[in-house]
């Protein structure tokens, strides 16, 4: 499973590690991601999503079924 927010989208991004002399080598910033279950109240049934910080927020500020539908228009959903 890869590591993308299913609610936002977000994904890991790559970058530099720049040390003192200022040498660069890759990295990874990953996204902060949880596996958590919701009880789906339309629906009457528990999902798990894999969400991140910023999914968990987006859930509590518009409700989860808001957030499903607009994760789903934009394509977010597997």
């Amino acid at each position: 499973m890869s590591k993308i927010c299913q609610i936002t989208g977000k994904k890991a991004m790559i970058g530099n590690n720049v040390s003192h002399s200022k040498r660069r080598t890759k990295r990874s910033f990953d996204v902060n991601l949880f596996t958590k279950k919701f009880y789906w109240v339309e629906q009457d049934t528990w999902i798990s999503l894999s969400v991140s910080a910023a999914g968990l927020r987006t859930i509590n500020k518009i409700g989860l079924d808001a957030a499903i539908k607009r994760a789903a228009e934009k394509g977010y959903l597997s």
